[in-house]
Order: structure tokens, then C-alpha cells, then sequence
């Protein structure tokens, strides 16, 4: 039975659980911090010096692991009002990344109004999804920021094979995003509006392990914006690969190799004397913090019926993955000797049949 270890012993364990009864949430913030300054000095020493990533909030939407990030250099991709709200507690709004890049883009989809005032209010980066949305922020804004992006959907133009992530799916079945034909009148339009700085976004993968996808990602955008750049006349300050650098779930497998995808990175940047003075920048959140963080739960009833049963005092409210996505999460059993074992289904309380964090997982018999 492969394992993980914690960062904290049973006995500290308890003592939280005096003033945080279980379910609760722990996050390794020397963990964190750590692996924050490693992504940014892998880029940086591949010859990326621009680099950053924008934490992705709906990832994990806590404003005192967003203040951490923050202090590494981080900045953040906001979805939602909410998110933007977070943003500006925590003081993201004020000044700009190492690079010169305000701190904050705000990348949705089907927004609303306020959502892109309060964008424009808070100086973020305001990534369009669809193409009637140039027409409708003109409308509701009166005028566009000087620094505008768009968001690429490259459909049947990027295949995967059988390996891609089913989380995302085929891009010609995504609801995000814009055509290549769209992204062209898109731009041509923002430039004729006045808009003098552009960035090119995409998101296409999630809990990418293979670095050629991550690679192909980059090439697919960086020949993107050649042409584009000689197409319109216009200058780009930034390409966005988005997220998913993946992170490895289960004990046995290996973990993202993420100084080969600079290195990578890097290369196809210098293969393009244009895009010399482009930002690189990614948007990663599941990578940043899901290996450092834990759902500390405790067995409240154990059952026997047609299979065995881990009741616990978490649902799926704490911890959707599972439920929706059928996910893989490791479970680790404190205090407990790895034999003898069990088969159990390890679940919540709530009225779902899909409350569920393991389907016949071996683990430590209980008890």
C-alpha cells in the first residue's frame, strides 16, 4: 500500500483539534513559499526572466494563502466578482509584479457588467472570452483599458489523443474561448478602438504531466502571435499559457518534470526573435498549493453492509473532487501500521450517493 507522509505528527494533529474541531483544511506554508520560489527561479534560470504566474483564486480562495503568494511574487487570475473582491483585500490592486504587469487578470466567461467594472476599477487585465464582449464592454464602459486580451479556444486546430484530460474535454465541446477566425476581427477591432497593448491567452489542458503538451501550448500561441503581429500591426506584451501543470495524486507516480517545460518554453521563445520582449506567464493553482494542503477529517461511524464503510465527519462540501470528477485523493491514516488492511468506501453524511472520497480503497483496518 503505497503512502504519503504529513507534515505534522498525530499528537499535533489532536492538539489543532482542540481549538479547530474536525473537518478542517491545513496548508504547509514552508512547503508553499518553497515551491513558489522554485517555479519562479526555473524560469527564470531558463532564460525567462519575465516569467510569473497568476495564482488561479477559484483554486483555492483563501485570502491569507493569497497574501503568502502575493509575497512571492505572485499575482492572481480572478474568475468572478468574488474573486476580484479578494483581490482587493488583500491589496493586489496596488502596484505591479517584478515584470511591470499589474497583478491581477480577470479571465471569465458570460460576465456581467459590475464583473468587468470592477475589473477595470481594481487595474486588472481584463481577458475577453467571446467576441460580442468588445461591443459590450465599449457599451457599458464608455472606453477600453489600454491593455486588452483574449482568450483562444483553438478547436479541431489542437488535438490531443487519448491521453488528454477529460476535466477539459475537446476543445470544439468547450464553452471558453474564441475561434482563431474571431480572435483576428477581435483584435483589429480593439486596436481600431484606441487599445495599444495586447496579451494572447489559452487554457487547454488540466493536470498536464507530459511537458510536450505543455510545449505544444506554447508553439501553438507564440506562431499565433507572429502572425497576428504582422497580420494587424499590432504589439503584444504577453502570452498567457494558462494553467495545468499537474500534479501527481498518487504516491507511485511521477511528479511534473517543470524545469523541462521551461526549458522548453524558453527555446520556442528563442526560435522567435519577435516575441524577444513578450512575456511569459502561466496561471497555475491546483500545482501552486494542492500537494501542501490537507482535509483533516475523522472516522465517526464505521458500517458493514454490502461493502464496508469509512463514515467521516467531511462531505463532499469540503472536498468536491472526488464527487464530481471521480478523482483520486490519497488517504493517509495517522497512528495507524500499514497492516493489516481493509477494503472500505470512505464517505460523508450528505444525502448523495456520490458523497464519496474513496470507492474500495485499501487502508488500514479500523478500529
Amino acid at each position: 500500500m503505497a503512502t504519503k507522509t504529513l507534515p505534522v505528527s498525530l499528537d499535533a494533529l489532536e492538539a489543532l483539534t482542540q481549538d479547530h474541531p474536525t473537518p478542517f483544511h491545513l496548508y504547509d506554508e514552508v512547503a508553499i513559499r518553497r515551491f513558489a520560489r522554485e517555479l519562479l527561479n526555473t524560469f527564470d534560470h531558463a532564460s525567462l526572466p519575465g516569467y510569473r504566474n497568476y495564482f488561479a483564486v477559484k483554486a483555492l480562495p483563501n485570502p491569507e494563502i493569497m497574501r503568502i503568494l502575493q509575497e512571492e511574487g505572485m499575482g492572481f487570475d480572478c474568475s468572478s466578482y468574488a474573486e476580484l473582491l479578494l483581490c482587493e483585500q488583500v491589496g493586489a490592486h496596488k502596484g505591479t509584479l517584478p515584470n511591470g504587469m499589474p497583478r491581477i487578470m480577470f479571465t471569465s466567461n458570460n460576465t456581467p457588467a459590475d464583473d468587468f467594472r470592477k475589473a477595470v476599477e481594481l487595474g486588472a487585465i481584463v481577458n475577453l472570452d467571446d467576441l460580442t464582449h468588445v461591443d459590450y464592454l465599449r457599451r457599458e464602459l464608455g472606453e477600453f483599458p489600454s491593455l486588452m486580451c483574449f482568450r483562444y479556444n483553438p478547436g479541431p486546430l489542437r488535438t490531443f489523443g487519448d491521453s488528454h484530460d477529460f476535466i477539459i474535454g475537446s476543445p470544439e465541446e468547450a464553452k471558453f474561448g474564441m475561434t482563431r477566425g474571431q480572435l483576428f476581427e477581435g483584435y483589429a477591432a480593439l486596436r481600431d478602438a484606441g487599445v495599444t497593448r495586447f496579451g494572447l491567452h489559452t487554457m487547454v489542458v488540466s493536470n498536464e504531466r507530459h511537458t510536450d503538451a505543455l510545449a505544444e501550448t506554447a508553439t501553438m500561441l507564440f506562431d499565433l502571435v507572429e502572425e497576428l503581429t504582422e497580420t494587424l500591426g499590432i504589439q503584444f506584451d504577453f502570452v498567457n499559457l494558462g494553467g495545468g501543470f499537474g500534479v501527481a495524486y498518487r504516491p507511485e507516480e511521477p511528479q511534473l518534470d517543470i524545469d523541462c517545460v521551461a526549458q522548453k518554453i524558453a527555446r520556442l521563445r528563442a526560435d522567435r526573435p519577435a516575441l524577444a520582449n513578450v512575456q511569459v506567464v502561466t496561471e497555475n493553482g491546483r500545482r501552486i498549493t494542492g500537494p501542501y494542503g490537507y482535509l483533516v477529517t475523522r472516522v465517526r461511524h464505521t458500517k458493514d453492509t454490502y461493502r464496508k464503510y469509512l463514515c467521516v465527519d467531511a462531505c463532499m462540501a469540503n472536498l468536491m473532487r472526488p464527487g464530481m470528477y471521480d478523482a483520486y485523493h490519497h488517504i493517509t491514516v495517522p497512528g495507524k501500521p500499514a497492516e493489516p488492511t481493509e477494503t472500505y468506501d470512505v464517505v460523508g453524511s450528505l444525502c448523495e450517493n456520490n458523497d464519496k472520497f474513496a470507492v474500495q480503497r485499501t487502508l488500514p483496518v479500523s478500529g
